[in-house]
């Protein structure tokens, strides 16, 4: 379980062949082969620690389900460490288990230094999204400030911009997107309830 505050940004050393390789320091630090380590949303396992880096292999489901497959060496990841039971909740409760991918369709900067980010958003996964709610855009916690008929738009703060690869994000780059949980659940059950 996460909660989508980025702990740091890493580099990706090596992608492909159903493996990734990050440079990372904050999340390495205690992280042991068996970890779970959010990277641009996507809870991966360590199967391998080295000085400074962290590996990963990538199922197929992983690789249909999220942006992992395009990523290249040089290209920048949004990592995270699993909360645990002391920790604050400073987002909101990410499992990491990524439902699509969107697409960026507008970024357009504000006053105060940061932007409002537009978001493309599958139809099957937009039902799950509300006004002010909560949505995970490549692994980062954000609210959303305005619903859509095809997606949403957020407003990203300069620390979210400098503190994550949103910051980079452009028009037409896809963005891995997990909904949130409870929806998922109310849906279940009302399903089965019949009403």
């Amino acid at each position: 379980m996460f909660t989508g505050i980025i702990e740091e940004r890493g580099e990706v050393l090596m992608a492909g062949d159903h493996r990734l390789a990050v440079t990372c320091r904050v999340v390495q630090a205690d992280s042991a082969v068996g970890s779970s380590i959010s990277v641009n949303g996507v809870c991966l396992t360590v199967v391998e620690r080295g000085d400074g880096h962290l590996a990963f292999d990538l199922s197929e489901e992983t690789l249909a389900r999220s942006g992992l497959a395009r990523l290249t060496p040089g290209a920048q990841v949004n990592l995270e460490r699993p909360v645990t039971l002391a920790s604050r909740l400073g987002g909101h409760l990410v499992q990491g288990h990524v439902d699509g991918t969107g697409q960026v369709a507008e970024v357009v900067p504000d006053d105060a230094g940061g932007v409002r980010m537009r978001i493309r958003i599958p139809t099957e996964l937009l039902r799950y999204v509300v006004a002010k709610g909560s949505i995970t855009v490549d692994g980062v916690s954000l609210t959303v400030a305005e619903l859509h008929d095809d997606g949403i738009t957020t407003a990203l703060i300069p620390h979210t911009l400098a503190a994550t690869t949103l910051g980079a994000a452009r028009v037409g780059d896809p963005v891995n997107l997990e909904v949130d949980m409870i929806a998922r659940y109310v849906e279940r059950l009302t399903e089965r309830s019949g009403t």
